[in-house]
């Protein structure tokens, strides 16, 4: 009985996957922070240890892309250096290891769906600290998948789905930028894809980097108009909405412009579609 073992347990998708269904016969090992420092060796190898080990699934990271500026140190630690050690442990008990990753390791110039061997340019520290992560883990086990997934939400944790839900519950009025272009990603379909990826790779197959979002394309000001007509449909009041140009809304990190992800590597060897957001959004409300 093979076990998905997860480190990252406490974040969005690292949450997902605690509660996403698994393949018959297969077991589940969860380790967040206070159970597992990725940073630690030693630990991640008496975490592996304790397991049936199949596959594991890094989804552990150093998230705050602001913070990042100010702490580049913490942010290499955990997404460099943790992803090396938790990949080189993995290896070293012949385990293949999905890494998570993110858009950020480009730099939003292009106006083309951003495919796997486009050029990598990360914008701030923590594109750059992720983009070390996937080289580390490449270095160290060559049985490992790369996913990249972008604008992640789910019904917990810090994403731009609650950012919004306090927003509208508090403020007169909301200016969001409408000239950064993404896709919005639920964490319950990555968890879900990872799982899918880990059978795969238990086979031998689909080694590599890929890309995963959601399949309809749309600014973070139209992210939030789905999302204030949620919360208008389930009958609260919902404040102004207001577009602005990302010149008037200035952060210590620069964004890519431009986020969108080619997902046909995906889609053509682990036969894996893009999901609908939209309706993975108002499931949040109906839930």
């Amino acid at each position: 009985m093979p076990d998905l073992v997860i480190f990252g347990g406490a974040g969005q998708v690292g949450r997902c996957l605690a509660e996403t269904d698994l393949p018959d016969g297969w077991g589940r090992r969860v380790f967040d922070h206070a159970a597992c420092d990725i940073t630690d060796p030693a630990a991640v190898a008496q975490a592996l240890a304790k397991t049936e080990a199949g596959v594991v699934v890094n989804a552990a990271a150093f998230t705050a892309v602001d913070r990042a500026e100010a702490e580049p140190e913490a942010a290499f630690r955990l997404n460099r250096d943790g992803a090396g050690i938790v990949a080189r442990a993995a290896a070293q008990r012949g385990l293949p290891v999905i890494q998570l990753s993110t858009d950020y390791v480009f730099d939003g110039a292009s106006r083309h769906p951003w495919r796997e061997d486009d050029d990598t340019g990360p914008l701030g520290v923590y594109g750059a600290s992720k983009l070390a992560g996937e080289q580390a883990v490449r270095m160290a086990n060559p049985r490992a998948l790369i996913l990249r997934v972008q604008w992640v939400f789910a019904a917990h944790g810090n994403n731009f789905v609650r950012t919004m839900l306090r927003a509208a519950a508090t403020r007169p009025e909301i200016r969001v930028v409408n000239d950064q272009i993404g896709a919005p990603t639920p964490a319950t379909d990555i968890a879900a894809t990872c799982v899918i990826l880990a059978g795969h790779l238990l086979d031998g197959i689909g080694f590599g980097t890929f890309h995963y979002c959601g399949g309809e394309p749309t600014s973070w000001h139209g992210f939030a108009a789905a999302i204030l007509a949620e919360v208008g449909s389930h009958g609260q009041s919902v404040p102004p909405l207001l577009a602005i140009p990302t010149t008037d809304y200035p952060t210590p990190a620069r964004r890519p412009a431009f986020s969108v992800f080619d997902c046909a590597r995906i889609q053509t060897i682990h036969g894996i579609a893009q999901p609908d957001w939209r309706a993975a959004l108002a499931a949040i409300f109906d839930s």
